[in-house]
C-alpha cells in the first residue's frame, strides 16, 4: 500500500491530500493510512500532515524501494518486477531461489545490504547499507549454455556503459568481470546458471557497484584496489537514477545479443577492455603466469602470448594491470 499511497502524494506535488480521499481511492480506513503514512516516516521519508488538508510529501529518502524506483524506470520489461530487501545474505541468492520457484525473465532482486555478498572465487563483497547498488537480475535466454559465457561478457558492456554515461567518465573492464574506474575498482560481476546439457533453465546476473562509499569507509585490506564512483567524480551519485542506467543499458546489450549474436558483444567488450597487448599476470588454480593479452576467445576465455612466443588459454582467474 505504501506504494500507492506514495503515487498520490506525488500526483500534486505542491498539495496537499486528505487521509479521506487516500482511504477513499484505495478503499482503506483513516486509520489504516495514518498507520502507513507513520511507517513512511520511519523509512526516511518526510511528510507533513495537516488537521485541515491533509498529507503532503517534502522529501523521499534515497532508498531502492519500488515505490522509488519505478519513477525513474525507462525499460520496456526489466525491472518492472522488483523484490526489495533491506537485507540479505546475498541478492544472488534470493534470485537464484526465486528463479527456481518460476520468477519471470526481467525480475529484479535489491538489497540495500548484504551480510554475505559474494564475489568471484569465493570471496566476499563489501556491502554497507544504503550507499551502493547490490542487485541481481534473472534472464531466461534460449540459448545453448557454451554460450553463456557472453551473457557474462554482455553484462559487463552494459554495467560499464551505465557507468560512463552517469560519471562522464571512461571505465575499463577488466578480465574477466571487474569495472575498474582510474585502476581502481568500482564494479563486479558475479553470473550463476542452471542449465541441462542442452539448454539453460536462468542466468542470474549479480551486479555489485560502489557508489557513495568514501576511501575510509573501505575496509583497509581493499582500500588501495577499489574505488567509487563518488569517490572518482567528487559528488554523490542518485542511486535511483543509476540503477534505472543500468537496467537501461542492460535490456538494450540483452536485445543486441539475442538479435545479432556474440560478434557484436565480443567487439563491445574489447573497445570497453582495451586489452590487447597489455603485460598482465594471472593467478589461475593456484598458478601464476605472465604474458601480453593477445585477444579473448568466443566463449570469453583470455589468450596470453607467454614469453616463448607460445599462446595459452585462461579460463578463471585473476588479472594484475598495473594502476597508473
Amino acid at each position: 500500500m505504501e506504494e500507492e499511497i506514495l503515487q498520490l502524494l506525488r500526483e500534486d506535488p505542491s498539495g496537499f491530500i486528505s487521509g479521506e480521499e487516500i482511504g477513499r481511492r484505495l478503499k482503506v480506513s483513516r486509520t489504516a493510512v495514518w498507520k502507513r503514512m507513520t511507517h513512511l516516516r520511519s523509512l526516511g521519508y518526510e511528510v507533513e500532515a495537516s488537521t485541515r488538508s491533509g498529507y503532503r510529501l517534502i522529501q523521499s529518502p534515497d532508498l531502492l524501494t519500488p515505490a522509488e524506483v519505478k519513477p525513474f524506470l525507462k525499460t520496456k520489461w526489466m525491472g518492472k518486477k522488483i523484490h526489495y530487501f533491506p537485507s540479505l545474505d546475498s541478492t544472488n541468492s534470493k534470485a537464484y531461489e526465486l528463479a527456481t520457484r518460476g520468477a519471470e525473465e526481467g525480475e529484479v532482486v535489491i538489497a540495500e545490504s548484504q551480510e554475505k555478498g559474494r564475489g568471484r572465487l569465493g570471496r566476499n563483497w563489501f556491502s554497507p547499507p544504503s550507499l551502493n547498488l547490490y542487485l541481481s537480475v534473472i534472464l531466461r535466454p534460449k540459448i545453448p549454455p557454451h554460450q553463456a559465457p557472453l551473457i557474462t561478457l554482455m553484462a559487463a558492456v552494459a554495467t560499464a556503459g551505465a557507468i560512463e554515461k552517469c560519471s562522464g567518465l571512461r571505465p575499463l573492464i577488466k578480465w574477466p568481470n571487474d569495472i575498474l574506474l582510474r585502476g581502481g575498482k568500482v564494479a563486479g560481476l558475479l553470473n550463476e546458471i542452471q542449465s541441462e546439457t542442452d539448454r539453460i533453465h536462468f542466468v542470474i546476473l549479480g551486479i555489485g557497484v560502489n557508489l557513495n562509499l568514501d576511501e575510509k569507509a573501505f575496509p583497509k585490506e581493499i582500500r588501495s584496489v577499489a574505488t567509487s564512483m563518488k569517490q572518482e567524480m567528487g559528488q554523490a551519485i542518485s542511486r535511483k537514477e543509476f540503477l534505472s542506467s543500468l537496467l537501461q543499458q542492460l535490456e538494450e546489450w540483452y536485445a543486441i545479443y539475442l538479435k545479432e549474436g556474440g560478434d557484436v558483444i565480443l567487439n563491445a567488450w574489447r573497445e570497453q577492455a582495451r586489452i590487447k597487448g597489455k603485460p598482465v599476470k594471472v593467478t589461475s588454480f593456484g598458478e601464476t603466469i605472465s604474458g601480453i593479452a593477445v585477444d579473448i576467445d568466443s566463449d570469453g576465455a583470455l589468450i596470453l602470448r607467454m614469453e616463448n612466443g607460445k599462446r595459452k588459454r585462461v579460463v578463471a582467474g585473476d588479472v594484475e594491470y598495473s594502476r597508473r
